[in-house]
Order: structure tokens, then sequence, then C-alpha cells
């Protein structure tokens, strides 16, 4: 019974920081969309994972094993927002090169 209350605790702390952490993420996303930056489909395939491992670990943590495979849907949209990005830096570096 001990360790369940110890273990709680840390589940309390991994949930809570859920939501700072992707706030965090989309903000810093949202910047690099402003500002046209090319580093904005990493930041994007960041949110992204965030998302499949938060979403993992709740299930986890409220012992949903059924669901918890739908995780990687946004990790597959993160994988896929990064080849984009270097398929684009692919092109303008061949683009420079020619």
């Amino acid at each position: 019974m001990k360790d369940t209350c110890w273990m709680l605790q840390w589940k309390l702390a991994g949930t809570l920081m859920i939501i700072p952490t992707i706030t965090v993420a989309i903000i810093i996303t949202y910047i690099s969309l402003r500002e046209k930056s090319d580093e904005f489909w990493i930041n994007l395939a960041i949110c992204f994972w965030i998302a499949a491992n938060s979403f993992w670990m709740l299930c986890e943590f409220l012992h949903q094993e059924t669901i918890k495979n739908y995780a990687g849907f946004p990790f597959i949209a993160g994988m896929v927002c990064v080849v984009y990005f270097y398929i684009q830096r692919f092109r303008k570096n061949k683009s420079v090169i020619d």
C-alpha cells in the first residue's frame, strides 16, 4: 500500500506536467510559424510527439490498455512532418547548387 501512494504522487506530477509542456511546445511552434522559420515542421513534429507520449502515459496511468495504441497516430504525423521538412530542405539545397 505504501508503494502505491508513492507512485500515485509521480502519476499526479506526470499528469500535471502535460499541460505546460504541450503549451510551451505549441507556443514555440506558433512563433516559428509566425517567423516563417524552416524549423516550423520540426516544432510541429515535437508537438505531435509530446501529445502521443502524453496520451500513452495517461492510458498507462488509467489502465486503458485497449486504446493506448492510438498514440501511434500523432507519432506518425510527427514523422510525416520531419520527412516533409527534410524533403523541403533537400529541394532548397538542390536549387542552390544548380
